[in-house]
């Protein structure tokens, strides 16, 4: 009996020890669909792989590769100086791998009128200059806003992207995610905010044109969209072991056929 119980011991920590466990924490555009996909396809292909992923917005993810408390951090934008610096002060070196383009599509309830509106009408929106929608020819009502939280990487881009780095407007109010922001606007006729591509498509929402384009796979590539932007996965330098494995994986064909699923645009020309 002792001896089945040692041997019982013995297996359990072979295999134990021979599970690998990935933890990816960041962005909610990147780490709400997209990778939790990519994922469970990797974990069919390598049995003994599995994940823990954390979807808090790109700083948390950033800041979990300069604690080394993730393997992967997910960013739906660049590091900020201060973060490749404070990764410096820890011996830490931030890279940037780009794993997807996306394009942040400005969103409508259903049963607003409007259908296109132009950059400068969607700066005046969301810094306040605009606060009701008869001041861009819609029906009369005040605007609600509705944006992602500071720790979002899709918070910084659109404000850099749409806003020319304005303050938004302190009527705004801030989602966790995306699914949050589409969720709200779909409730609200009055309401407006942005979402990633994989995003665009949730019930009682339509995507405003902005000058005449709107987010797709073919304008993110031809650079007509204004807000389109890359993705990033951050590794500690070149990623090694089982994270340099789901990078590649990723990377791959068959990963970007997933990128592609979801609705983000893949990173080059599939086969």
């Amino acid at each position: 009996m002792k001896k089945f119980i040692y041997l019982a011991s013995i297996l359990t920590m072979a295999v134990s020890l021979s599970a690998q466990k990935l933890v990816i924490k960041g962005s909610d555009t990147l780490g709400a669909k997209l990778v939790p996909m990519l994922a469970e396809d990797y974990k069919a292909r390598h049995s003994g792989v599995t994940f823990e992923i954390a979807a808090e917005g790109s700083t948390t993810g950033i800041s979990a590769i300069i604690d080394s408390t993730a393997q992967i951090g997910m960013s739906s934008r660049r590091a900020k100086a201060t973060e490749m610096s404070a990764g410096a002060a820890k011996g830490v070196t931030l890279k940037p791998i780009v794993v997807a383009y996306d394009g942040i599509g400005v969103i409508v309830n259903t049963g607003n009128p409007l259908s296109a509106m132009t950059q400068r009408q969607i700066e005046q929106i969301f810094t306040g200059d605009i606060t009701d929608w008869s001041q861009v020819g819609g029906s009369p009502g005040k605007i609600s806003i509705y944006t992602r939280n500071t720790s979002s990487g899709t918070y910084a881009d659109f404000k850099e992207l749409a806003m020319k780095k304005r303050d938004y407007a302190s009527s705004s109010q801030k989602m966790a995610g995306n699914e949050q922001i589409a969720a709200e606007v779909a409730k609200n006729p009055n309401g407006i905010g942005y979402v990633g591509l994989a995003y665009l498509h949730a019930e009682g929402i339509k995507t405003v044109a902005i000058d005449g384009s709107s987010p797709s796979e073919e304008s993110v590539i031809a650079k007509q969209y204004p807000y389109a932007r890359p993705t990033f996965y951050y590794t500690n330098g070149e990623p090694t072991g089982e994270a340099a494995k789901f990078v590649e994986f990723t990377l791959s064909d068959e990963g970007q056929r997933v990128v592609r699923k979801v609705g983000f645009v893949p990173v080059r020309a599939l086969n």
